[in-house]
Order: C-alpha cells, then structure tokens, then sequence
C-alpha cells in the first residue's frame, strides 16, 4: 500500500492533506489549535485516534483548502492505519523540547512515514520553547540528515506557528506541482537568515 513511483502527485485534487506526526503530548493538537482559532488553552484530554481539521488558507495570493490530520500520537509504531497517510502532501512531525525521548521517537515515525510515503516533504518542529528556551540553542542531526527545515515553535505563545503552516501548507503545494526541492531550499535559506 505504498504511493507510486512518481515524486508528486499532481494529479491528485481536493484539498491539501497535511498529516501531524509525533509522540502523545508534544503539542500537536496545540499548535494547530494555535494556528486554526489563536487560542491556547493549558489541560485538554488526548486526541482521541484522529482528528481532521478543514481550514481555507490563502498563501502567497492563492487560495487553499486543506485537511490536517492530527493522529494521538499513543498508537504503537506499526500501528497508524494506512488511510491516514494516503493522499498526504506534506508531513509536519513534532517533538517536545522538555522530553528528550519525543526527539529520539522521530527516527521510529520517520520510518513508518516513508513505508508509506517515501515522497512526501516533511517539516520538523520543536514545540515548547517557550518552557525551554536553551533548546533553540542547540543542532539537532535528524531535520539535517533528512534535509528538512526546522522550526522552534510555542503553541502556549504562538512563536513562529504562522510561519510554520504557512510553510507547510506552501510545501504541500509544492509538492503537487512537482516543486518541491526549490521550495525546501527556500525555506532552509529563509530560516538560516532569521
């Protein structure tokens, strides 16, 4: 049940599917509270298996419909069900700045993204550096090893979470008109200036 051969899928059309990987309470459900409807609210439940958030974008002067699909993040490795990453443009995996093993999971997601989808672009993201400001500090090898963009991001107060869908939602297309190597070179020269 893999995508085909090809590095894009142009001919796919609805909405742009962006999918949210990462371990349970890294804030993935957070951040796209955060960016969905601006608002943070500290206690909340688990996401419950999946949640698809339908949102209207328009980047760059081009109107976009998009899906993200938000998985708990508690399923066993292995586990997830191949619908969620059917169809996917782009992938944002996320770990937690104050959990060092949420950092080491990423390899384990990694992998079973790309049995899947061998093709899509993903982004990286560190959540909480508003609790742990030191991190944005530090390199970390696995966005570099897999030439993915790094983002330092707080869903609590919002640091660079615009500029983070922004960008996925511009690489999904990307990657649905076959652009998706520019694109990344882009954003990787724009987060090197600042």
């Amino acid at each position: 049940m893999s995508e085909p051969t090809t590095k894009n899928n142009s001919s796919t059309t609805g909405p742009l599917k962006i999918i949210v990987l990462g371990d349970s309470a890294v804030g993935k459900s957070k951040l796209l509270e955060r960016f969905l409807i601006n608002s943070y609210v500290g206690a909340r439940c688990s996401t419950f298996a999946v949640n698809i958030f339908k949102h209207t974008a328009k980047v760059d002067g081009k109107q976009f419909d998009i899906e993200f699909w938000d998985t708990a993040g508690q399923e066993k490795f292995n586990n997830i069900h191949h619908s969620y990453f059917h169809q996917a443009d782009a992938c944002i995996m996320i770990f937690d700045a104050t959990r060092k093993i949420t950092y080491k999971n990423l390899d384990r997601w990694y992998n079973e993204l790309r049995d899947i989808r061998p093709h899509i672009p993903c982004l990286c993201v560190v959540n909480k550096v508003d609790v742990a400001m030191e991190v944005t500090k530090k390199s970390f090898s696995f966005p570099k090893k897999h030439d993915m963009p790094l983002y330092y991001v707080s869903a609590a107060d919002g640091t660079n979470v615009v500029r983070l869908f922004r960008d996925a939602i511009r690489l999904a297309n990307a990657y649905r008109t076959g652009d998706t190597q520019d694109f990344i070179d882009q954003v990787l020269r724009e987060l090197e200036v600042g």
